[in-house]
């Protein structure tokens, strides 16, 4: 398999592990805790999707013809509370819609155009540095879900990992799972 096939294949698998971490965490919460603010200048889940679903949406449309800024994209916009609550749902329908943009752009991706150059705020980047930079981008930003969602459930998280105290045996269990005959 050509590399470039191998880094589109990878980096669609790794999108998509973020974006189940995320799901996990969603999962466990409410509406009210997605909008939980630990502080003002703190945002919310709710805030974080609003902005991911922006970003996702203004980058990889047309991602190879047109620049990752678009104008009808309001980023300011993305962290401005609403006043109350968005309904969960509508929350989880702009985390699944950005990440549906995502994945279509890289799954209509050619291998040979890895190497076009493409640009974000009128600055040109490879399509390959782009790929980098938003996978990196979105990976902060679930990881910060992650966090707020384990902070806000306490005791009553369910761990999206190895629990604590049990890496011994995980790495046992996973030597047996791939173990070469």
């Amino acid at each position: 398999m050509p590399v470039e096939t191998a880094y589109l294949n990878s980096v669609r698998k790794q999108f998509l592990v973020y974006k189940k971490l995320g799901d996990s965490a969603i999962a466990q919460l409410n509406e009210a805790e997605l909008e939980y603010q630990p502080n003002s200048s703190s945002n919310s889940i709710a805030t974080i999707i609003r902005h991911l679903n922006g970003n996702m949406k203004s980058r990889f449309t047309n991602f190879l013809t047109e620049d990752g800024e678009k104008p009808w994209r309001n980023r300011d916009k993305e962290f401005l509370s609403p006043g109350g609550y968005y309904p969960a749902g509508e929350i989880v329908n702009l985390w699944e819609e950005g990440w549906t943009c995502v994945v279509a752009a890289i799954d209509q991706m050619e291998p040979g155009q890895l190497l076009e150059t493409i640009t974000i705020r009128h600055e040109p980047h490879l399509a390959i540095d782009a790929i980098n930079r938003q996978l990196a981008h979105y990976a902060s930003h679930v990881g910060q879900i992650v966090y707020l969602a384990k902070m806000i459930r306490g005791k009553e998280w369910v761990t999206l990992s190895i629990p604590i105290g049990e890496s011994t045996q995980f790495n046992l269990d996973m030597s047996k799972k791939f173990k070469l005959d």
